[in-house]
């Protein structure tokens, strides 16, 4: 049953902040994610999170809450806009787990998650996209055999930098997956204009969904030349740092599918924003998303439920975690996620998890 939308209070302000450095160890021989996460508290006593991947070392962070509660304590949570304005907001990821903090305390607050929010549940299962860890062609097929097995029918391959081995890891994964997967190849904005160009045709064969990235980020005049001279479709991702990005991406005619990413934009407000102008220029989008410890997977789950736009699957790595720092976990099944109906991010953070992973 629906719940019914709280009136909210006429004010509800942040009152308080707090870092966490947080690591969560990997199945396999991956390194363990590591992500900061960012907690919100209210004049009232609610708690909201977000998650962000950056740099900083444990003993910062006493420093940096001292320099940003100032600047955000007695904000009302529903200034999105203005929050997102903030100079103090840097980094993008930053500002992303600040803004994510404060729409799961407007959720709260509402009693609705945010998809209810954003225009409305659109679609209740999220499918997912899997990336396949740069590696030898066999050792890289076999996983993607057993991923498809699981249920993971969509499959990023990742380049390693020589085009000859992309291209022998790329036959290897197609013949084994055979028609059970359908697959991406992200070449990292690592490619010069004419090893993109023979890459491309020589792949043209392999049934790829789109090729990522195959140019320097920034490049998308360059990213439409190489469009007009080869025949596979191809994707920008990492070039999108703001809806302006998205506009110039539609205008040059760069591409004919975007991937839309929520730390390199900086918030969920700045993504519906690439979302819209996407959906308005007919462009296929999807999110890209690193690992998440569950904070920052949530967030994805509730825009890619509300926006008609994220049509392709979204790319999620959560089953290469051997935790989370949710109450209760988001099960993967068949290769899609069901939208978490709770208020806000629709997620509780277990804070026993968070002290048992926190990095000090």
């Amino acid at each position: 049953m629906r719940s019914s939308i709280r009136k909210p209070p006429s004010s509800v302000v942040i009152a308080d902040l707090e870092f966490y450095l947080v690591a969560i160890p990997c199945v396999g021989q991956e390194a363990p994610v590591r992500s900061l996460l960012v907690q919100l508290s209210t004049d009232t006593g609610l708690r909201g999170w977000g998650e962000a991947r950056v740099p900083w070392r444990p003993s910062e962070l006493a420093a940096r809450r001292d320099l940003l509660l100032p600047i955000l304590g007695g904000r009302s949570i529903f200034d999105i806009e203005e929050l997102l304005a903030l100079e103090a907001l840097r980094p993008a990821p930053l500002r992303c787990a600040v803004e994510m903090a404060s729409w799961d305390l407007v959720g709260r607050v509402t009693g609705q998650p945010l998809c209810h929010l954003f225009g409305g549940g659109y679609r209740r299962q999220i499918p997912l996209a899997v990336r396949l860890a740069a590696g030898i062609a066999p050792e890289v097929a076999q996983t993607a055999r057993e991923l498809a097995e699981q249920g993971f029918h969509a499959q990023i391959v990742t380049s390693c930098g020589q085009p000859e081995d992309d291209r022998e890891t790329l036959a290897a994964v197609r013949e084994i997956a055979q028609d059970r997967a359908e697959l991406r190849f992200d070449a990292g904005a690592g490619f010069d204009m004419e090893t993109a160009r023979d890459f491309c045709t020589q792949v043209e064969d392999y049934g790829l969904q789109f090729v990522i990235d195959p140019l320097a980020a920034g490049s998308l005049d360059s990213i439409a030349s190489l469009r007009r001279q080869v025949n596979v479709p191809l994707a920008v991702w990492r070039s999108i740092q703001s809806p302006s990005d998205m506009l110039s991406l539609v205008r040059c005619g760069a591409a004919p599918a975007a991937v839309v990413d929520l730390q390199l934009v900086g918030g969920m407000v700045p993504a519906r924003k690439c979302a819209a102008i996407a959906q308005a220029a007919g462009l296929n989008a999807s999110l890209g998303s690193g690992p998440s410890l569950g904070v920052a997977l949530a967030a994805m789950l509730q825009l890619a439920a509300a926006a008609p736009a994220f049509s392709h699957c979204n790319e999620c790595a959560h089953h290469q975690l051997q935790d989370d720092v949710l109450s209760e976990h988001l099960e993967i099944i068949d290769g899609m996620i069901a939208v978490p109906q709770g208020s806000g991010l629709g997620v509780d953070v277990d804070r026993a998890k968070v002290e048992r992973y926190q990095i000090t």
